[in-house]
C-alpha cells in the first residue's frame, strides 16, 4: 500500500523516534508499504516519521554500485539503525527529501559509516558503509532524530523550471539552480497522514 509522505512543517517530523520493542506483523507490513512508497516516489531512503509513524525504522533502495549504468539495486529495511562509527573523512553532496520537495541542499557527510541495527525478523545486523549509500543511512537516521538535511546545510537550491530544449528533468545534473532560504516551517494541516541520480540524494 503507498503511503502518504508528511512534509516540513508537520510535528512529527520534528519528534525524535521511539525504539521499537516488539517486531511483529504489523511492523513488517509497515516496512513493505514503506518501500512501496519508496519506489512510488522516485526516491532512495524513506523513514518513518515521514510516513506519520514516530518510531525507529528506515528502508533504503540504492544501486550496488551506483557507478554502473543498470546496477543492481540493493535493498535495506533496519528497524532501530544507530550509527556506531563514523569515518574521519567528509565529503559535500547534494541532497534532496521527500518531504521538503522542490528544494536541494549541499550538505557534507561522513564517507563511511558503520550501522548497527536489527532486521524485520528480529535479527542484528551490522552494516559497513561508504558513499552515497553512507549519506543516505545518515539522512535518513537523522529523521529518527528529528533533523532535516536543511538543519545540516551549507546551501539551500531550489532547482529552476525546464526550459523548452532542456535535458529533461530526470537526466538533468544538479547545475541549474538557484539559491534561496530554507523551506519556513509551516503549521501542519489538520488531519494530515500518517523519502536519484548519483549528483543528488532524495530521501
Amino acid at each position: 500500500m503507498i503511503l502518504d509522505i508528511v512534509e516540513i512543517g508537520d510535528p512529527v517530523l520534528r519528534r525524535k523516534a521511539h525504539k521499537i520493542t516488539q517486531i511483529d506483523r504489523d511492523i513488517r507490513l509497515l516496512a513493505d508499504d514503506m518501500l512501496e512508497t519508496l519506489r512510488d516516489s522516485g526516491g532512495v531512503g524513506l523513514a518513518a516519521p515521514q510516513v506519520g509513524e514516530s518510531i525507529r525504522m528506515i528502508v533504503v533502495e540504492y544501486p550496488e554500485d551506483d557507478t554502473v549504468e543498470d546496477s543492481p539495486k540493493k535493498t535495506y529495511k533496519v528497524i532501530n539503525p544507530e550509527i556506531i562509527w563514523r569515518s574521519e573523512e567528509t565529503v559535500e553532496g547534494s541532497e534532496g527529501c521527500l518531504s521538503i520537495p522542490g528544494y536541494v541542499g549541499t550538505v557534507v557527510r561522513n564517507e563511511s559509516i558503520k550501522v548497527k541495527g536489527l532486521s524485520v525478523f528480529g535479527r542484528p545486523l551490522k552494516l559497513n558503509l561508504s558513499g552515497w549509500t553512507a549519506r543516505i543511512f545518515q539522512h535518513e537516521i537523522d529523521h529518527l532524530e528529528g533533523i532535516c538535511y536543511i538543519d545540516r546545510a551549507t546551501a539551500i537550491y531550489q532547482p529552476s523550471e525546464e526550459k523548452e530544449g532542456e535535458q529533461p528533468a530526470e537526466e538533468a545534473q544538479d547545475t541549474s539552480v538557484s539559491e534561496t532560504k530554507a523551506p519556513a516551517e509551516k503549521p501542519a494541516a489538520e488531519g494530515s497522514a500518517p523519502s536519484e541520480a548519483p549528483e543528488k540524494t532524495e530521501a
